[in-house]
């Protein structure tokens, strides 16, 4: 099939006008009949690699993927689009099993998709049902070098053996070069065609914080963003709960979910994420895979991942309609031992705890984050993203020489028994009953570091820490124990180079702008609306019916025809016929109603005006008119000089002398014309008042207007 061939069908059925790097080479390399392996990132556009081709070859597309509870929704999506698909898996009964496969049967569907549980169902099936293509989602499962690994997978290296001739596509989004080998081998893949797609999704912005006041840190981040969905990973299942209910006292719509929740909870939680009738999902990573839900704003890792594939995966869940998308990653050694723990006792722990050091590394990182993030994955860049903490506010170094003694003598005279906490409340020479109980008051390095902050000797001792100068004991209570190199510093004069310490401030008035942007009677959040309500109707998730993407264009290209709708991303032929005339009356209603709004603005204007000029003409000063009308003397000036310029005939000459316009006019030129009134008060070295400036520029005005 030609180039042009496989953009009609792009277009057509799924409502894009190119396609993403790499999409169109596979689809053709599938469709030659060839092996392949795609690896692609979360959001890289992986399901269009087969459900196209599922379009175009004669037969049935088998889509083995390992969570059932999202199959529904990928098949919803599918059929939103035009294209007939159905699932099969446990979850039904064995009437509604033999429904579908009798259905395939007689060629009813496209695509079919299995979990590797299920595929015995279709046993009997197989030599009676035409399989055109054999799509294995989330491959790195099969590996057990992967980071995911499911022995229900294992098994599927069977199928190139039933199945010699038909292509098999493996697809996933994180697999390093181990694992991809892995992946060929355990599939029985015969010379397969590997593609590696560009791992670099510039719309995520990526962020590492300590994990200081974590809670607090996220409901602050949560309540500047109404309206946008979040995934919150924890790593332990009582975190999750937590954190939700933490999360919910605060007016904040969360939710908990982790595999020791019955499925009908677990169910029930992630049909109201994907419905946005929850706004944040506090998860294990057992959430999330799969999950096409594509406005995701933010991912905040609650704990450190323990490896780069996983965590590169989980944030890959934001943005995947390609606008811009937050990821926070919260570091706490405390999770670092932990996780070693884990990575110990588990398959290839030498590898899993490599792994778990260069996440560590990535954390700690002082450099461009999305540089090491696409290293690992063999793809070197030479420009800084600009898009990371680090790149944003880069770390600025300086001689902490003194401060690393001061902590480390700290950490000697509480004789290496207290936690961070204590030292930093030693260190600052706290009062507080602990302090006073110990009677470390009495000791001589008591209040040595008084001058600075608390939250700056926190930075500084984890910065020890990473640094290699001091530990924490975690069996022990969190104690922080001196090493070895803390000698050099405390007695061989070893110099210590630290980072400035950048705290981030909210502002708590730009919250307020941020939140009245996003709630304000936009054209986008009455589209959202509409998204909402047939969703609703339909019972499909509300990304299914459009992305957020695709709204944010409706909005800016305001389509008002069937043609211009069709131009929108993400408006197939499909999509047009069933939601076409619903979104563009809502757009006309919009437009219609925003004109209403300004007429009546501007009337409104016109009428406060003319009671001004009224007021004047009558012989009331400025400062009884503002009385009267219960305005400020400065905006009652500022009808009067654009009721002068208006044309109106107004005596402003007892406001501002001829001389006093000339000078104004001349600091005009000098000054560039600026718009604002301040350069012209700076200027006259604030000898003259704003109102004489304000008649002055009026007069100059209505003198240009008469002269063209």
């Amino acid at each position: 099939m030609t180039s042009e061939l496989l953009h009609v069908k792009l277009k057509e059925n799924f409502g894009f006008e190119k396609f993403r790097p790499n999409q169109e080479t596979i689809i053709t390399t599938v469709l030659s009949g060839q092996d392949t392996l795609a690896i692609m990132p979360t959001g890289g556009g992986k399901s269009i690699c087969f459900q196209l081709p599922a379009l175009i070859l004669p037969g049935i597309t088998i889509v083995i993927s390992p969570l059932i509870a999202l199959m529904k929704d990928q098949v919803d999506s599918l059929k939103t689009n035009g294209i007939s698909a159905c699932f099969i898996n446990s979850s039904q009964s064995s009437e509604e099993q033999q429904y579908y496969i009798d259905n395939l049967r007689s060629n009813t569907f496209k695509l079919v998709y299995i979990a590797p549980e299920s595929l015995s169902y279709l046993d009997n099936a197989f030599n009676e049902l035409t399989i055109s293509l054999i799509a294995i989602d989330e491959a790195h499962c099969i590996s057990s070098w992967g980071h995911d690994f499911r022995p229900a997978y294992t098994n599927l290296g069977y199928l190139k053996n039933r199945f010699p001739s038909t292509p098999i596509l493996a697809l996933t989004a994180t697999a390093d070069k181990a694992t991809r080998v892995d992946i060929t081998k355990q599939l029985n893949l015969k010379n397969p065609k590997t593609f590696v797609a560009s791992f670099d999704r510039a719309n995520l912005s990526l962020e590492v914080r300590p994990a200081l006041d974590r809670v607090k840190q996220i409901i602050d981040f949560v309540e500047n963003k109404p309206n946008e969905s979040g995934i919150i990973y924890c790593l332990s299942r009582k975190t999750t709960e937590e954190l939700a209910e933490k999360l919910s006292k605060n007016g904040i719509s969360a939710k908990a979910y982790h595999a020791g929740l019955d499925n009908t909870k677990r169910a029930k939680t992630q049909d109201e994420f994907i419905n946005d009738d929850c706004q944040v999902v506090c998860a294990t990573i057992a959430f999330g895979m799969g999950i096409d839900k594509s406005n995701v704003r933010w991912v905040i890792h609650y704990n450190l991942p323990k490896n780069i594939e996983g965590y590169y995966q989980e944030i890959g869940r934001a943005g995947r309609d390609g606008m811009p998308a937050e990821t926070v990653l919260f570091e706490s050694y405390a999770d670092v031992i932990q996780l070693q723990k884990f990575a110990s006792e588990g398959l290839n722990s030498d590898v899993q705890l490599a792994k778990l050091d260069r996440m560590k590394q990535y954390a700690d990182a002082l450099s461009c984050r999305r540089k090491i993030l696409l290293s690992y994955f063999g793809e070197l860049v030479t420009e800084n993203c600009g898009n990371c903490d680090i790149c944003k506010n880069p770390p600025t170094f300086f001689d902490g020489t003194i401060l690393a003694q001061k902590a480390l003598s700290a950490i000697t005279r509480l004789q290496e028994s207290e936690p961070l906490a204590v030292i930093v409340d030693f260190l600052r020479g706290s009062k507080n009953a602990y302090i006073y109980e110990k009677n470390y008051q009495t000791l001589k390095t008591y209040g040595i570091g008084a001058d600075v902050s608390w939250y700056d000797w926190n930075q500084y001792l984890i910065q020890l820490i990473n640094l290699g100068y001091c530990e924490i004991a975690f069996h022990q209570h969190n104690k922080i124990l001196l090493t070895s190199f803390a000698k050099k510093v405390l007695f061989e004069r070893e110099k210590v180079k630290l980072t400035t310490v950048v705290k981030k401030v909210i502002d708590k008035n730009e919250i307020k702008q941020d939140k009245a942007k996003t709630t304000k009677n936009s054209l986008f959040e009455t589209l959202r609306k509409l998204r909402y309500e047939i969703a609703q109707e339909e019972e499909v998730p509300a990304y299914v019916i459009f992305s957020d993407a695709s709204l944010r264009q409706m909005e800016i290209l305001r389509p008002m025809s069937d043609e211009d709708f069709l131009a929108v991303e993400g408006v197939g032929k499909a999509k047009l016929e069933k939601y076409g005339t619903e979104f563009i009356n809502a757009i006309i209603e919009f437009q219609r109603n925003k004109s209403v709004i300004k007429k009546e603005k501007k009337e409104k204007k016109e009428s406060t005006y003319s009671k001004t000029l009224e007021l004047f003409q009558n012989g009331l000063s400025i400062e009884e008119i503002a009385g009267q009308r219960n305005l400020g003397e400065t905006t009652v000036v500022s009808h009067l000089a654009k009721l002068y310029v208006d044309g109106h005939d107004l005596d402003l000459s007892q406001f501002v002398s001829d001389e006093e316009i000339a000078a104004i006019e001349k600091a005009q030129i000098e000054l560039e014309n600026p718009t604002a009134l301040r350069p012209y008060f700076e200027h006259f070295e604030e000898k003259m008042s704003y109102d004489k400036i304000r008649f002055g520029l009026a007069f100059i005005e209505r003198k240009h207007q008469t002269i063209q």
